[in-house]
């Protein structure tokens, strides 16, 4: 009987493997990271994505796998000098030994969404910026870069404000990748007014085939998709697939789906890294990776090979490999610098951070109707967590944990003056939702979320009996703005001489 029972046990645990092995889920990246761009360099995988409000910008990541992802930096730690904010649709390229960065972000003269071109001699550093490249109408966005016969090409969306459809519009580009050449021209127009953007280029056998993402990106009911157009000549005209799209959400797995680059692997396969939404609670993660393998048909167009929905469960492109779980985060601050994980709310405040002695000092200089400081925030990776952390009761100051969706809609769970409170801002109003004497030097506390947006508020003086202030979770779906989502962290308000002082910040998983 034992025997049989331990044969059981091995087969089971087999089957595990087997299975852990051969499919992975997506995303495959956590978190907010919309829009996302996927470069190959030898054997290693390079990604980054839209850091939209949130400094620095655009995260980098590599992988080896296409499956397990690790964050090595960012593409800028400054904003570039002609830019204001809403740093979107990164798209890297590597040409000539170098990365190329081709970025949309609003030109700070007029704040109309250009696109601008930056390169590295390594992903591991920062991006030198070469200013701007495509300023084209009333917004230029979505760059593209690829290449035919020794000749580099930019293509991108226009129109995409002014009353008339949408196009796909390319130019040649110089070798060196800086310098639009001759005159820009149409690849493809809008005109089933249903939209088109995220394009991205590829040739197989005879055609050139452009995949693009039609309807609406962002929020709730959005309804993003993928379709395709192919042509035998790279200007066109270009023709529409009568299936598309191509790839959808179908509100089990994901709401919808979209705006992504593709890359070859070494054996010639072809996988498509774009973003979408989880259903339900996951909606709450924002905007999120998915990774999906592209075939072609027998009449030579392109298909998902798991289908025309995009389903969480993939096969996995490598053999021996596993799918590593994603971890909570936690920041002792003992190192000089601070963790690449950690963003912050840069248009609406000059943020200042130090470490010292194992503390975190946040400060900063609010901008221009922003009376809610500083914040220091992450991108939440799953839908139920909790995030807490020391803090020093100084004076003069607002401290505490935040869920940050912008200068106007944020909670705040603090101190300020001596007093423990919970502040909800909805639309620049505030509302406290409790209030009491506070006069310890140290404060624990923690924000548990459930299901994305539902929130419970604890406090503790010494991290490990914890007294939660109300017994209903507050409901913060409010927080989410139309192109991102609330991320959990640290705040600070007051003067820069007055810092708000943190130890040991920990966020775990659920």
């Amino acid at each position: 009987m034992k025997k049989n029972v331990l044969l059981l046990l091995l087969l089971l645990t087999s089957l595990s493997l087997f299975s852990q092995n051969t499919t992975f889920k997506n995303p495959v990246i956590r978190g907010d990271m919309a829009d996302p761009s996927l470069i190959r360099i030898d054997d290693t995988y390079y990604a980054t994505a839209t850091s939209s409000e949130w400094a620095p910008h655009y995260p980098m990541f590599e992988s080896k796998d296409l499956v397990n992802w690790t964050q090595i930096g960012h593409v800028f730690n400054k904003k570039p000098e002609w830019t204001s904010h809403s740093f979107w649709a990164p798209e890297l390229f590597y040409h000539n030994n170098k990365i190329y960065c081709y970025y949309t972000a609003r030109r700070k003269s007029d704040n109309v969404s250009y696109i601008g071109v930056a390169t590295a001699n390594s992903p591991y550093e920062e991006f030198i910026d070469h200013g701007l490249l495509v300023e084209y109408g009333t917004e230029a966005i979505d760059a593209f870069v690829y290449g035919d016969n020794g000749q580099l090409y930019i293509s991108w969306k226009a129109y995409g404000l002014d009353d008339r459809p949408i196009e796909i519009i390319a130019s040649k580009l110089s070798d060196d990748g800086l310098r639009l050449i001759g005159e820009p021209f149409t690849l493809l127009k809008d005109d089933e007014g249903i939209a088109m953007e995220g394009q991205y280029h590829f040739k197989h056998g005879d055609y050139y085939y452009i995949i693009y993402s039609p309807f609406g990106c962002c929020g709730p009911h959005s309804d993003y998709a993928v379709s395709v157009a192919r042509s035998k000549n790279i200007e066109g005209p270009y023709e529409k697939h009568e299936h598309n799209p191509i790839l959808q959400g179908n509100h089990i797995d994901f709401v919808s789906c979209g705006h992504g680059t593709g890359v070859t692997t070494p054996d010639g396969r072809l996988f498509y890294l774009c973003h979408a939404y989880l259903t339900g609670e996951g909606f709450y993660g924002g905007r999120q990776p998915i990774l999906l393998e592209i075939g072609m048909s027998q009449d030579e167009w392109p298909f998902f090979i798991t289908g025309r929905t995009a389903l969480i469960e993939q096969p996995m492109p490598f053999p021996n490999t596993s799918q590593k779980d994603f971890p909570g985060f936690n920041d002792s601050f003992d190192s000089k610098e601070l963790k690449m994980e950690w963003t912050w709310n840069f248009p609406f405040a000059e943020v200042k951070t130090q470490t010292k002695k194992g503390k975190l000092l946040l400060s900063g200089t609010p901008k221009e109707n922003n009376q809610y400081g500083s914040a220091l925030c992450l991108r939440p990776q799953a839908p139920n967590y909790s995030y807490e952390v020391l803090l020093l009761n100084t004076p003069n100051n607002t401290k505490g944990l935040t869920l940050y969706g912008d200068n106007e809609n944020l909670i705040i769970w603090g101190v300020t003056d001596n007093r423990l409170q919970l502040r909800m801002i909805k639309d620049n109003k505030e509302t406290i939702a409790y209030d009491t004497a506070c006069n310890e030097t140290k404060v624990h506390l923690k924000i548990e979320v459930e299901k994305g947006c539902m929130l419970r508020f604890s406090v503790s003086n010494n991290g490990k009996k914890w007294t939660r202030i109300h017994d209903t979770p507050h409901n913060v779906e409010y927080l989410v703005r139309w192109d991102r989502v609330p991320r959990p962290g640290l705040i600070h308000i007051g003067e820069n001489s007055h810092p708000a002082i943190y130890d040991d910040f920990i966020l775990k998983n659920y």
